[in-house]
């Protein structure tokens, strides 16, 4: 059995006051239903459902040919939850999709029958709820992009935009197609900059582990020790015991500081300034910096490569690709060389002039404008800085990798001399007697 949410008619065609009117009357009901039901294709369905009276919301069951078997009134243990466990939907689960889709349409499946076995082998759990829900509106006769619309949090603009092009000109099936690939790459590019970023992490919180260990358990273990030897503490001593004393002591000030900062941060990230701010500083950073420039330069291309290849005007075009990049730096250029073209200029010049991009990517896009294959080129520089990528993310890991090693060498080596000196300072006085 599955879980589904009835909230709109069905099977009705309504003018747009009528559909208005529907919407304002659906936001007030409150009332919930549990049903479950034996619907067309003779499967049993379990779900709620809002209506304002049990009869409506019979009514409404009915409206699609199913049998009710039971129909109570939701309570706080029968009603659908509204979070889910499944996750937040990835390019990987994306890319299955669309594969998926593509395979079984090319078989002579019908879209309706293709989204209803998709929910039911869908392990994402968000993202099965929402194909039961593009099902639902398409059973009501809206487009398959209209139903992927309803649900931007699974379904990008991207995608929709694709979708709906691949309706307009018969080819559904290739738009999938393409999107499948699109999102393969993309998931491929996630991974490696992940790959990149997850071992100095984990050296990182292995790092601060240890420090805290030795500042809370080791350091004031050997305190008392200090204490007896009646010598004058080395000052590397002195100041490996005073930070412990200060950790053990006030600690919760501490803790208070870190989640302040962290605080502060997040909501510096979230302002205008502090976006451009992090955005320039992604692009500086030493190590890291180039991979940011190339992954950034991989995402331009390949998105409004694939944008373009689905005939969407390249205004369009350029507002969604704009929306995909993470760096603001990249979304506010792109924003720009939007308007530069509504306004007639072409591509490459707004590219060229924000100066963020390498130098390939204005040339690669200004040879496509003036041969025409402006959706080859840049897919051709869409793979390009995808193997950039890819090098990019090895050079990292292998410069990192000891930089890590050494920056972790030191902060133990300074604690464990705080510890070993003033045993050497003993030894070489008891000597000297």
């Amino acid at each position: 059995a599955r879980t589904g949410i009835i909230t709109t008619d069905h099977g009705q065609i309504k003018t747009p006051l009528e559909v208005a009117q529907n919407r304002d009357k659906e936001e007030k009901k409150v009332a919930d239903w549990t049903y479950q039901i034996i619907d067309q294709s003779g499967k049993e369905r379990k779900g709620n459902i809002v209506a304002e009276s049990e009869a409506e919301a019979k009514n409404k069951l009915k409206m699609d040919g199913n049998m009710v078997i039971s129909l109570t009134k939701a309570t706080a243990l029968t009603k659908e939850i509204s979070f889910s466990v499944g996750g937040k939907v990835k390019p990987r689960d994306l890319s299955v999709f669309c594969r998926q889709f593509t395979s079984m349409v090319n078989a002579g499946v019908t879209i309706l029958d293709t989204l209803d076995m998709l929910s039911d082998q869908t392990e994402n759990k968000v993202m099965a709820k929402a194909i039961r829900g593009v099902h639902a509106e398409i059973q009501k006769g809206e487009t398959l992009s209209d139903g992927l619309k309803k649900y931007p949090n699974v379904f990008p603009d991207i995608m929709v935009s694709m979708v709906a092009a691949g309706e307009a000109s018969g080819k559904i099936d290739v738009a999938f197609d393409r999107m499948s690939a699109h999102f393969e790459k993309s998931a491929k590019l996630n991974g490696m900059i992940k790959k990149a970023a997850v071992y100095p992490i984990i050296v990182v919180i292995v790092a601060i582990a240890v420090v805290i260990v030795m500042l809370v358990k080791v350091i004031p273990s050997y305190s008392e020790m200090f204490n007896d030897l009646g010598t004058e503490l080395p000052g590397i001593t002195k100041a490996v015991v005073a930070m412990s004393d200060f950790v053990t002591g006030y600690w919760y000030i501490v803790i208070a500081v870190i989640v302040a900062i962290v605080i502060a941060i997040k909501l510096y990230k979230q302002t205008d300034s502090g976006q451009m701010f992090f955005g320039n500083l992604a692009r500086k950073l030493p190590v890291f910096g180039k991979l940011n420039i190339k992954t950034a330069a991989s995402n331009y291309a390949r998105t409004l490569s694939t944008l373009v290849y689905s005939g969407l005007p390249m205004i369009e075009a350029l507002g969604i690709t704009a929306d995909t990049m993470k760096n603001a730096l990249y979304k506010k250029a792109l924003k720009n060389a939007r308007e530069e073209v509504s306004k007639g200029v072409p591509l490459s010049e707004p590219i060229t002039a924000c100066g963020l991009f390498p130098p390939m990517v204005s040339h690669m896009t200004k040879i496509g404008e003036e041969t025409g294959d402006l959706e080859g080129m840049l897919t051709r520089l869409a793979d390009y800085y995808d193997e950039e990528v890819e090098l990019a993310t090895q050079t990292v890991m292998a410069a990192i990798e000891p930089m890590i090693i050494l920056v972790l060498a030191l902060i133990v080596g300074v604690l464990v001399a705080a510890v070993m000196a003033p045993m050497l300072s003993m030894y070489q006085a008891m000597d000297s007697l």
